[in-house]
């Protein structure tokens, strides 16, 4: 006894793929080209960052957060197209860690000052994910870190103008005790914050002078007459030939003078003529450190 079979159920011939899953399937073809392309630059870049490891001087730590300001700044002013530029500057803040990292011994201590871990947060955000980090609840404790050689660099809290004598640590980078600890780096570098991100502000210091970015504020120290006022200070600054951003002037009880902590605009070296030209200092200047501007929306 014979069958018979429709049509439907003869006909064994694949359906052939529509032009949307061609056309997906050719994407991801190219987009696993891209990944190879960026891959071979990234080892490639690493090759190149070994020569200049084996090229740099002996002992000094691999850390320019000047420069590393700098070529974001280059990228981002070269940037089009619909990646979101925060994002860029995320990518290469993991490109320094990873690369800093392979010139030498790179721990980063923090001075958690709060319940939120927001100044770990901070640091996770610009020294990288896997970057090791180690925590202290003071001021002095972190920068003991980096003065002793066991850390690269220290971030810590933005001083302030309420903060108490303990907290006050700019205060004792006023005696340049060796190795000369130097304020290098602004925290947060992107500005503008996301939902979720830190709020806090802070400053990096490492055993190590700042180099400069182009776009740069100083910090310099001062000791002054008790009698001292905001005025009187930012009169002599502007004869001297300063542009001041931002001041805090201290006179803490049983101190015999007071101290100021000065931004200026630009980056100031230690030699600059200007700071001998500031009126009614006790002692000589000192050049703190200096940092690259952080990115907003407007210089982003």
């Amino acid at each position: 006894m014979s069958s018979t079979h429709s049509a439907a159920e003869t006909d064994q011939t694949p359906q052939a793929p529509n032009d949307a899953t061609a056309q997906l399937a050719a994407l991801r073809l190219e987009l696993d080209r891209l990944d190879d392309a960026i891959h071979d630059l990234l080892m490639q870049r690493a090759d190149v960052v070994v020569r200049v490891a084996a090229l740099g001087a002996k002992g000094r730590v691999a850390f320019r957060p000047g420069r590393e300001a700098e070529i974001i700044r280059r990228l981002l002013r070269r940037h089009a197209g619909p990646l979101p530029r925060r994002l860029l500057s995320r990518l290469w803040r993991e490109l320094f860690a990873a690369t800093t990292s392979m010139q030498g011994p790179y721990v980063i201590t923090v001075c958690e000052t709060g319940a939120g871990n927001e100044f770990v947060q901070c640091a996770r955000e610009h020294f990288g994910a896997l970057t090791p980090l180690r925590v202290h609840h003071s001021p002095a404790q972190a920068i003991a870190e980096v003065s002793a050689g066991s850390a690269t660099a220290a971030v810590l809290p933005m001083p302030a103008d309420e903060e108490v004598p303990a907290t006050a640590w700019w205060i004792a980078l006023l005696h340049r005790d060796e190795p000369r600890i130097h304020v290098v780096a602004r925290l947060p570098f992107w500005a503008p914050r996301s939902e979720g991100a830190p709020q806090v502000q802070a400053l990096v210091v490492a055993a190590v002078a700042p180099d400069p970015s182009a776009q740069d504020r100083s910090l310099v120290g001062l000791e002054l007459p008790l009698d001292m006022s905001r005025a009187r200070l930012s009169a002599g600054l502007a004869a001297a030939g300063f542009t001041q951003s931002a001041a805090i002037l201290r006179r803490d009880a049983g101190a015999q003078m007071a101290h100021a902590l000065v931004e200026v605009d630009g980056y100031v070296a230690d030699g600059d003529g200007r700071l001998a030209a500031i009126p009614d200092v006790l002692r000589p200047p000192v050049v703190l450190g200096a940092y690259a501007v952080p990115l907003d929306g407007d210089n982003a």
